[in-house]
């Protein structure tokens, strides 16, 4: 699935890409499967266990999509909040050496 992208820049991940729009339309969707299904297996319906099967297999698909993504721009987020810490930690430590 070339038309998927599995590795990002943060600033890239930053950014609304086709990646975003694939996990607005089959998140509801994977929800809405999961829980007719769940409740039609319930009832020992096939369509039920159909319905989950489906839905279980879209909400994979959903984050095999928009994992690689969230990685990415987690990873900066914690980049960052090192560098905050450490910057406020030096601050701190100055204040304190007076």
């Amino acid at each position: 699935m070339a038309w998927i992208k599995r590795s990002w820049t943060p600033h890239e991940a930053d950014e609304w890409t086709k990646e975003d729009w694939i996990a607005i339309v089959l998140s509801p969707l994977s929800f809405i499967l999961i829980t007719f299904g769940l409740a039609m297996s319930l009832f020992l319906l096939t369509a039920g266990f159909v319905m989950l099967l489906i839905g279980i297999a879209i909400t994979v698909f959903m984050f095999w999509v928009i994992d690689p993504k969230l990685d990415v721009l987690s990873e900066d987020y914690e980049r960052k909040q090192r560098e905050y810490l450490n910057e406020l930690e030096k601050i701190q430590r100055w204040e304190d050496t007076r």
